[in-house]
């Protein structure tokens, strides 16, 4: 999967899953300040990312991740490492 197509599928669950207004998602934006990503968001998002890459979130991995780009980033580097 390139980066691109995992942006894509982030940016689509984020709006149509999270209900997050488009205009605010990029790649600088940050989770909670930005996007107000809360725990509860959290937990949909462990569920969507397992469903959609295939692959689980590891909190303790997560916890330096702040901005959607590092995000993309921290779901990449599991992709990848399939």
């Amino acid at each position: 999967m390139t980066r691109t197509e995992i942006e894509e599928k982030v940016k689509a669950f984020m709006i149509e899953d999270l209900e997050i207004d488009e205009d605010k998602i990029s790649d600088e934006a940050k989770l909670r300040d930005d996007l107000g990503i809360d725990s509860l968001d959290f937990v949909d998002i462990v569920v969507i990312v397992e469903k959609k890459f295939g692959c689980r979130i590891n909190p303790e991995e997560m916890a330096n991740v702040v901005t959607l780009h590092q995000f993309c980033d921290y779901i990449e580097s599991k992709v990848g490492s399939k």
